[in-house]
């Protein structure tokens, strides 16, 4: 991001905390509320506490709150979809039957 950006951002925003991403959270002087992703913006980058805040369901800022992460919380995953690394059912590589298509002709 360029100077002239983190220029606008200082004077017209309030940083109110980073995530365990990376991801910057400010909020606006008119109360809009916007995230700097670390690295690619990808929007599933967010955690659960911090998609709260961002979408006003609340108005306590995540790092003043506490969230309890219990044995069975998996790690967040960005969206792998087009990676080498997506998810892809086992009969997603079966062949498929072959069908015999005519394409339509007009008289």
């Amino acid at each position: 991001m360029g100077f002239i950006n983190h220029f606008f951002i200082k004077i017209n925003s309030k940083k109110v905390g980073t995530d365990e991403f990376g991801n910057q959270y400010f909020e606006k002087k008119n109360g809009k509320r916007f995230v700097i992703y670390n690295g690619i913006a990808e929007a599933t980058k967010i955690p659960f506490e911090w998609h709260g805040w961002m979408h006003y369901s609340t108005q306590q800022i995540p790092t003043k709150i506490e969230s309890n992460k219990f044995s069975w919380q998996k790690i967040h995953l960005p969206n792998l979809t087009g990676t080498k690394n997506s998810y892809s059912p086992k009969t997603h590589n079966e062949k498929k039957p072959k069908s015999h298509y005519e394409s339509w002709e007009a008289n």
